[in-house]
């Protein structure tokens, strides 16, 4: 029979032995490396997250899922064709990253571009298709349901809704503004927030691109 005085020595050896298994646990499922430099703290998400099966549809009308994520770095941001100025300025930011990015051997060949049309009333396959082609041919355009738009969407917290202003046909849509970043392994792992600047968000994914 353990002492009174041995019963408090064996609860803290028991609370010290359980909290060095979560330290280990949490090292061994930790997405990223340690000691993350200043300016990605407040890019980089806490934890990567998976994403949950999707289907959209791209330029082609042929069905776009999570697995056409799978094994490319994926830059994702959500638009629509009619927006009068931060959609098009997004664009050109990042038509120029990609553009740096593929003069880099290292990153030239495992990434994509993505742009989401939040606005499928309007933005048909034909119309994103010429849109993004003006910006880079490559740039891969995403539109579908109501129902599927807003769930794709809602895992990455980037919210839109129709502005109840002008007429049926001629409106404006609100909506986040973040680019968002997507890993090889079909996770979010990072988002940039406005003011876009090129030279910072190419020289903080290619610290990202070396972490993972």
């Amino acid at each position: 029979m353990k002492t009174k005085k041995e019963r408090p020595i064996a609860s803290v050896i028991l609370f010290l032995s359980f909290a060095f298994l979560l330290i280990i646990f949490y090292l061994n499922i930790s997405p990223v490396k340690n000691n993350i430099p200043q300016d990605l703290i407040a890019v980089l998400r806490p934890h990567a997250i998976a994403l949950q099966p999707f289907t959209l549809t791209d330029k082609n009308n042929n069905p776009f899922t999570n697995t056409n994520l799978n094994g490319k770095w994926s830059f994702l941001f959500f638009g629509y064709t009619h927006c009068p100025d931060i959609c098009p300025t997004t664009l050109m930011i990042l038509k120029h990253i990609n553009n740096e990015l593929k003069k880099n051997p290292k990153t030239a060949s495992d990434m994509q571009v993505i742009f989401i049309s939040i606005d499928p009333k309007r933005d048909d396959v034909g119309m994103l298709a010429k849109y993004t082609e003006y910006f880079n041919k490559e740039f891969i355009p995403l539109t579908g349901s109501n129902d599927n738009l807003y769930k794709f969407s809602k895992q990455f917290s980037a919210s839109f809704i129709k502005e109840e202003t002008g007429t049926p046909n001629n409106y404006l849509m609100s909506h986040t503004s973040s680019i968002f970043l997507v890993d090889p392994k079909m996770r979010l792992v990072a988002s940039f927030s406005p003011p876009h600047d090129i030279a910072t968000i190419t020289s903080q994914y290619l610290k990202i691109h070396d972490m993972y």
